[in-house]
């Protein structure tokens, strides 16, 4: 079957915008709790795959801005989670495919997530879209783009009037000095400083290819 623009394949080393929303836009965030539940458990599942550079969690939708490990380290963590699963080292494991990896590690995540949410809220069956969306960065000026706009979404959706109101996304993060599993000096060092990250979203909105 043919891949879509938003279902590409996942490369090693790469930038990539990630998004979903509910099905039929339905709210995958009705309380609080949610949102911190999700960001809990976020770099459970992604630590071995990715870096999550940005985010923004919206009440029927997310954005993230990930680069993907090396293919090294993911092999490594492949083997890690085919012996886990198999518990016998001697059974023959499955065959390493990088990208079904990487987005199964994600599906995993969605779908733990989605037990939780069901449980507290008492409903049952899928909570987001099939297939998580992804768009790869490919120009230098489309990374901190995609940053400007996963920071602005709030602000584009109504819910804030600027940007930094927002709990549920990642501006203030990179500019905290607190623990975060963000790679936030990454964000830093790609814009210079604090300052010209900050600078640099005081710009006006951008619309983007996949927004």
């Amino acid at each position: 079957m043919e891949k879509g623009p938003y279902h590409i394949d996942l490369e090693s080393d790469c930038f990539y915008h990630m998004f979903s929303r509910g099905e039929a836009d339905e709210i995958v965030f009705r309380c609080e709790e949610n949102y911190f539940y999700f960001l809990r458990k976020l770099p459970v599942y992604t630590d071995p795959i990715c870096s999550i550079l940005a985010f923004s969690l919206m009440p029927n939708h997310f954005h993230f801005l990930i680069r993907v490990k090396s293919e090294e380290e993911l092999k490594e963590a492949f083997t890690v989670n085919a012996l886990s699963a198999s518990n016998r080292i001697s059974e023959k494991l499955p065959t390493f495919d990088l990208s079904k990896f990487v987005l199964q590690q994600f599906s995993n995540f969605l779908n733990s997530y989605t037990k939780s949410f069901n449980k507290m809220h008492h409903r049952k069956g899928g909570l987001f879209m099939n297939r998580i969306r992804r768009a790869k960065v490919n120009k230098e000026t489309d990374f901190s783009n995609f940053v400007f706009y996963i920071h602005k979404n709030a602000v584009h959706h109504g819910l804030t009037e600027r940007i930094g109101q927002w709990k549920f996304d990642s501006y203030n993060a990179i500019l905290s000095e607190k623990p975060t599993s963000l790679d936030r000096q990454f964000v830093i060092d790609w814009f210079g400083s604090k300052s010209l990250f900050v600078d640099f979203h005081k710009q006006q909105f951008i619309q983007l290819e996949g927004s």
